[in-house]
């Protein structure tokens, strides 16, 4: 039987657990939980539950001027859940600072493929002229979508995949994005941190809501599209 400790017994640090393996049945109880695993490729496993939180609500993301300059020009194209992998691997390969290597290692780029499979990871897709741009990705667990990681080949292509989702999530009823730890650069686009303890209380209400969206998200490119480019 799978099991987690409490997600509110976590160390200081945030780690709640450490082993286990990156098996998508393990990775979709995690993140029902609001757990998500972290850890250097051929370390054991970490699975962590910080404190403070960090979530972006879809109705407060913020967008600069020379952003909505862009969404007025219609620089980038999008797409949902089409090259699900083909973003993981460049999320993997992008250059970050302060980190000699990508915590995203073959074997969790196999499992979030299962998931993606089976409805639950997702995609967008970043274009301009025909190729892939920017992008990111994450687990959607009822009306909590828990995101993973963005990349950017072009300037403010991970702030437009950011910006997009957002305004897709609202419309589609979602409450929050997870974006696990603070950063500045979040934090200037709307997130912001609230105690582990809510966190928990939103992951408890959101429980009845598991089985929503657990399908592929291509057609809501389609269907939403002049919504995300209606930034008034």
């Amino acid at each position: 039987m799978i099991t987690f400790p409490h997600p509110l017994t976590a160390d200081p640090d945030g780690v709640v657990a450490i082993g286990g393996y990156l098996h998508p049945d393990i990775l979709e109880l995690a993140y029902t939980y609001g757990i998500f695993p972290w850890f250097n490729p051929g370390d054991v496993p970490l699975w962590w539950f910080p404190n403070p939180r960090m979530i972006l609500l879809p109705r407060e993301v913020k967008v600069s001027k020379s952003m909505r300059s862009i969404f007025n020009q219609r620089k980038f194209s999008f797409t949902l859940d089409e090259r699900f992998e083909e973003v993981m691997k460049n999320c993997k390969n992008v250059d970050r600072d302060g980190m000699a290597s990508s915590w995203i290692g073959d074997g969790l780029i196999n499992s979030f493929c299962d998931l993606h499979q089976k409805g639950m990871a997702h995609s967008l897709e970043v274009w301009e002229d025909g190729e892939l741009v920017g992008g990111l990705y994450g687990v959607s667990r009822g009306r909590i979508f828990y995101g993973e990681s963005m990349f950017t080949l072009r300037p403010n292509a991970s702030k437009f995949a950011l910006i997009a989702l957002c305004r897709i999530l609202e419309k589609k009823g979602f409450w929050l994005i997870d974006c696990q730890e603070e950063t500045d650069h979040l934090r200037s686009m709307g997130a912001k941190t609230i105690r582990a303890a809510d966190f928990f209380e939103k992951i408890r209400d959101n429980l009845r809501f598991l089985d929503n969206y657990q399908y592929k998200w291509s057609e809501w490119a389609e269907q939403e599209r002049n919504l995300v480019y209606q930034l008034s």
